[in-house]
């Protein structure tokens, strides 16, 4: 009788034991099935431009690393890099269960509109300085970008939209109107989500997927 109770006891604690390893080993296997897109620019242009995945802003791109890797799962997936006075760049790639691929990224430039004779400087302070700004519906770049000294935006004078998002933070709008050779700031903190939105993915022009305003005739320019 001993022998037998002796006999439960030990397999009792072999299936404890069994039950406490089991749960790690989903976690592994996911690691294992997502594949990761790496992106490779060479010039400044490329390594501060915004990129976009299945319509959803991740980050610049020199920063998509480390930490901030993008980890996706296997299928086919869409990558949008957008840049201020240049042609968007999209490429449609295809990963494989734990497939590392390299996105080689090369902007070219497009046309832009005719600066105005007068002009007034953005100057923006946000943190975390890897959010991405758009003006009046239109992506310009990160706000490291146009924070610190000498380092600005130049717009028309007039009145403007302000937005700035990032994944797993409120957006921030507001509206400015500066007056001729005016420097106005915009500064703020994004409050983190508290991870319970419903609201869809950005598109490229910051908006929660619905159809973008239209571009204005003259974006803003870097000073």
């Amino acid at each position: 009788m001993a022998n037998m109770l002796q006999i439960g006891r030990m397999a009792g604690a072999a299936l404890l034991a069994l039950l406490c390893v089991l749960p790690a080993v989903p976690a592994l296997a996911g690691n294992e099935v997502m594949g990761e897109l790496v992106f490779d620019g060479k010039s400044k242009v490329e390594k501060t431009s915004g990129v976009w995945v299945d319509g959803q802003y991740v980050g610049y791109l020199k920063e998509l690393k480390g930490s901030k890797k993008v980890l996706l799962l296997p299928g086919e997936h869409t990558v949008t890099v957008r840049q201020d006075g240049y042609r968007d760049f999209v490429r449609r790639v295809t990963l494989q269960p734990g497939e590392k691929v390299v996105v080689n990224v090369a902007m070219e430039r497009g046309p832009t509109g005719v600066m105005p004779n007068v002009t007034s400087t953005v100057k923006i302070s946000v943190n975390p300085s890897r959010a991405a700004v758009f003006v009046d519906g239109l992506f310009v770049g990160h706000v490291g970008e146009f924070e610190g000294a000498g380092r600005g935006m130049l717009i028309a004078p007039g009145p403007h939209k302000i937005k700035i998002t990032l994944p797993g933070y409120q957006t921030f709008e507001t509206e400015i109107s500066p007056l001729a050779h005016q420097k106005v700031e915009v500064k703020t903190d994004l409050l983190k989500s508290d991870g319970t939105s419903t609201q869809s993915p950005l598109d490229q022009n910051g908006n929660e997927r619905v159809a973008p305003p239209p571009e204005p005739a003259t974006g803003p320019q870097r000073q």
